[in-house]
């Protein structure tokens, strides 16, 4: 009998020690900037009514008709672990009567989502991104703002070669004209159409201008443009969305085929494309847009918001891939304890716990018993400064430094050794 092999589910995968200080690296970078321009870390549950999504990002979706995980909980609920967080905020934003609040509502978080699609590099079902949402602001200079500070997120990460793309894909007064526009072109292309276009030509034209198959790449390229047939109020939006962009000095690039995969989107819309060194572009990294209709269309009031989204597991590879700078110095302890009998081991607990409370990391190897051991498992970790705390040290209270560099062995006080660590460390 053969025996079961149990490993991750396709898609799904493990951030192994090695990733997490990148992964610490992007959390913090996120934290900085969102801290920086006041924005507060709200966290929503991974689990929420299928219709949460199914109604905020729309049905005809591929998010909704084909990678959501939806089932039927023992009480008769149809729920969906969340494939985004832009509906779940904006359920939380209309349950906790967040318009009560001084607007616009800033808010930022970072998780886990889950998708049932194809997985590739840099793609998982089970994804991290960070999220970063203002509601209750019409203004173009909200959409701004939080195009720069997804911008800077990425350069605190030392990305270098990144672009903007931008574009507007109007709203209820002038889009709804421009999908007639667009059905009448795709129409007459429809034979070289993938099938999934071809249905959607039915349901929702836009969605064939985010179809990533070359077939309909090649049709796309000839599509109308809606930038060019914006309304006033639009066009006039956009606009200062742009001179926001040239004042802020941002790389951008119109494309007047960029929609999105949302339903929920009107006027801007954004993406971060990283490229190669040839000027190819790589893959979004970052992106969003506008959404005003999503708050009245969940139950709420009607208000404007703006938002974006970040593929941690994306940007993490890209970070590895590229050997971007991390400062794992910080993230390497530069000291090891080592201690030898019962005696020692006791005494050494309350030194931990100094070390500790001054903010400084210590490693050790408390199941070891031979100094041999422990001296090749700080020689292993490529650690500098050993401290050997012996029966001889635990009773005389002194401790003995050795450095790994140079073979020297000095004695230091015990109630020194935190002191003067610390300026070694600090060198």
């Amino acid at each position: 009998m053969t025996k079961l092999k149990l490993q991750n589910l396709t898609g799904m995968r493990d951030i192994l020690p090695e990733d997490q200080v990148y992964l610490k690296k992007i959390n913090k970078a996120v934290e900085s900037i969102t801290n920086y321009y006041s924005f507060k870390r709200i966290d929503t549950p991974i689990l929420e009514q299928a219709e949460v999504f199914a109604k905020g990002t729309g049905a005809t979706t591929d998010i909704v008709e084909k990678e959501m995980y939806t089932f039927r909980t023992k009480g008769g609920d149809m729920v969906a672990l969340r494939p985004e967080f832009t509906s779940g905020i904006v359920r939380s934003y209309i349950e906790h009567g967040m318009y009560n609040l001084p607007q616009p509502v800033k808010l930022w978080t970072m998780g886990p989502c889950f998708r049932h699609e194809r997985p590739q590099a840099g793609r998982y079902r089970q994804l991290l991104q960070f999220d970063i949402e203002a509601l209750g602001d019409t203004s173009p200079s909200i959409d701004g703002q939080i195009i720069q500070m997804c911008y800077d997120i990425l350069k605190d990460l030392s990305f270098k070669n990144i672009n903007i793309e931008v574009n507007s894909i109007g709203d209820q007064e002038c889009r709804p004209y421009f999908k007639k526009t667009l059905t009448t072109y795709f129409r007459s292309k429809k034979s070289s159409l993938c099938n999934d276009c071809q249905r959607r030509l039915k349901e929702n034209p836009l969605r064939i201008l985010d179809c990533k198959e070359e077939k309909c790449q090649r049709v796309k390229s000839g599509a109308p443009q809606i930038i060019d047939h914006l309304c006033e109020a639009c066009h006039a939006h956009f606009k200062q969305v742009l001179e926001f962009l040239d004042e802020l000095e941002l790389p951008y690039t119109l494309n007047p085929y960029l929609v999105r995969g949302f339903d929920y989107y009107t006027k801007t819309v954004f993406e971060i494309i990283e490229k190669s060194e040839a000027g190819e572009a790589q893959g979004s990294l970052v992106g969003g847009g506008r959404y005003d209709g999503l708050v009245k269309l969940l139950g709420g009031r009607s208000t404007p918001a703006f938002g974006a989204a970040g593929g941690v597991d994306r940007i993490l590879n890209v970070m590895k891939t590229k050997e971007l700078k991390v400062d794992k110095n910080k993230e390497e302890t530069e000291i090891f304890l080592a201690q030898l009998g019962q005696f020692a081991k006791k005494r050494s607990l309350k030194l931990f716990e100094e070390f500790r409370t001054a903010k400084i990391p210590v490693a050790e190897s408390f199941s070891k018993d031979s100094l041999r051991t422990q001296l090749k498992t700080a020689d292993k970790m490529g650690i500098r400064w050993v401290l050997i705390f012996g029966q001889k040290e635990a009773l005389e209270n002194f401790i003995t430094l050795r450095d790994m560099k140079t073979g020297v062995q000095t004695e230091i006080k015990l109630d020194k050794v935190v002191g003067e660590m610390k300026e070694k460390v600090s060198k």
